[in-house]
């Protein structure tokens, strides 16, 4: 079995996040692999990733980063495919904003889609839709997720009805 999304992370240090991608991942049954990659530390290791990534079968990449968060820029910038970037806390970010704004603010022409500070479980939705689009069978998948998150919004509503207030109207 050949990984089709890459998962890579700046250091482990990232992995309580980034396993959120790879739990859905899993679930929705795409192989996957997981590094840590880290752009200041082993610019090589990441150049001569991101540049064979494609031709590894890798469909869509995604890197999370803390502080500075130059990996999923550096990555955007060896190769043509979607890349995911997930900002994360560390013990040197600034509440996260400067990991936010690392990936967010990409120079024209080397997009980085970015999802919310730890938002990797969204990287994985997204990493899905993604390979979904040319996959009759995990778009099924993905479409029977996406239900399920209707189905515990409709079950949510049930159990605050029965919550009773003098002057709650329904």
């Amino acid at each position: 079995m050949k990984p089709k999304v890459s998962i890579i992370m700046g250091s482990t240090s990232d992995m309580p996040v980034m396993e959120k991608a790879a739990k859905f991942l899993d679930e929705m049954e795409i192989p996957f692999e997981i590094n840590a990659l880290s752009a200041h530390r082993t610019p090589e290791m990441v150049e001569e990733f991101a540049s064979n990534a494609h031709a590894n079968g890798i469909k869509v990449i995604i890197a999370g980063a803390g502080g500075a968060a130059h990996l999923p820029g550096v990555v955007a910038a060896f190769t043509h495919l979607p890349i995911i970037g997930v900002p994360c806390r560390s013990s040197i970010s600034i509440d996260g904003w400067d990991s936010i704004l690392s990936i967010l603010q990409m120079p024209p022409g080397v997009p980085v889609a970015t999802v919310g500070l730890d938002g990797a479980h969204n990287a994985g939705i997204l990493a899905a839709q993604i390979i979904a689009a040319g996959d009759e069978d995990l778009s099924k998948r993905v479409l029977s997720f996406k239900q399920g998150l209707k189905q515990k919004i409709i079950k949510a509503n049930k159990s605050l009805a029965e919550y009773k207030f003098k002057f709650k109207t329904n």
